[in-house]
């Protein structure tokens, strides 16, 4: 019988932009922090069992909020721990490293509580909406987990930018039968009065880019070959990392996966989500969040507290 799908919460990060613990924030009518959100909506698509990811550095300060409301979620909630030292044989953290690994490492501390099923990731900061949850998962029941068929959440441009600043974010590029091709990191996105742009030389000159083309939120849908991608190609990341950038150097998701496309060794493909991203890349975004799942508790979307 095929494993279930499983949920996987990258809550690790901290938010320099934002300023503070993103993952446990108050956005909801009853303290409730946008990962809530995300796991009400998972589990009304199905998903059953939710990894979470932390560190142990914020450990006390998230199982005394997050954590402790979580009790009453209907999931099963695990939890994984991503750190700096958890690295393969061989292999020491450098002198003065305080930065994470990336997004690929995060899933590789997680494989454990993983295990062998197929599993969606997401940010814990990001409110992603409710047809995402039910294209992922069921995509992920019908995955072939032996195989390197992947998929991904594309959401328009458009709905993903913020007034307060600039985001960065993975445009899509796919072929004819919706399948990833590339995907062009830009890491500054800015709405402008004529429409959206980006640069790449720090403002000097300026792309426009169309509200309408699919970004990347990083949330993605793998099975049990993709971990075991990770854990093959992170040691030569290391090698890399440690050589030419030792403090900063991080192995994310995207890159991995733009590897393993440039190898023609996987598929990945682009569904897509008509909602509306929420996000909160600057403490500025904040209010718009909490009046946005305001509105969306009033419309009767959420119960007035999630968790009864």
């Amino acid at each position: 019988m095929a494993k279930k799908p499983v949920l996987v919460v990258m809550a690790a990060g901290m938010g320099s932009r934002y300023g503070g613990l993103k993952q446990i924030d108050p956005v909801g009518s009853q303290g409730e922090a946008i990962l809530d959100f995300s796991l009400f909506d998972a589990h009304e698509a199905g998903f059953e069992t939710a990894v979470i990811i932390i560190k142990e550095a914020i450990r006390k300060d998230f199982m005394e909020t997050v954590g402790k409301r979580l009790e009453k979620c209907p999931m099963e909630i695990r939890y994984a721990y991503q750190e700096l030292d958890k690295l393969p044989e061989g292999y020491s953290v450098p002198e003065g490293r305080t930065k994470p690994w990336g997004t690929c490492h995060a899933v590789l501390c997680a494989a454990e509580q993983i295990g062998d099923a197929p599993f969606a990731v997401l940010n814990a900061d990001d409110y992603y909406g409710k047809s995402a949850f039910r294209v992922v998962y069921e995509a992920l029941e019908k995955m072939d987990t032996d195989s390197h068929d992947y998929c991904m959440v594309g959401y328009r441009l458009g709905n993903t930018v913020t007034e307060n600043g600039h985001v960065a974010r993975g445009v899509c590029m796919m072929d004819d039968n919706g399948y990833l091709t590339t995907i062009a990191e830009r890491t500054r996105i800015e709405l402008y009065e004529g429409g959206i742009h980006f640069t790449e030389d720090d403002g000097l000159t300026w792309t426009d880019v169309s509200a309408d083309a699919l970004v990347s939120m990083n949330l993605w849908g793998y099975g049990p070959t993709f971990l075991q991608e990770i854990k093959t190609r992170f040691p030569a990341f290391l090698d890399k990392a440690l050589a030419n950038n030792p403090q900063k150097e991080e192995f994310y998701l995207p890159k991995l996966v733009e590897e393993l496309l440039r190898e023609d060794a996987a598929r990945v493909k682009v569904l897509s989500s008509p909602d509306k991203w929420y996000g909160v890349t600057y403490a500025a975004d904040k209010p718009q969040v909490v009046a946005a799942l305001k509105e969306k508790t009033q419309q009767g979307l959420y119960p007035d507290g999630l968790w009864g």
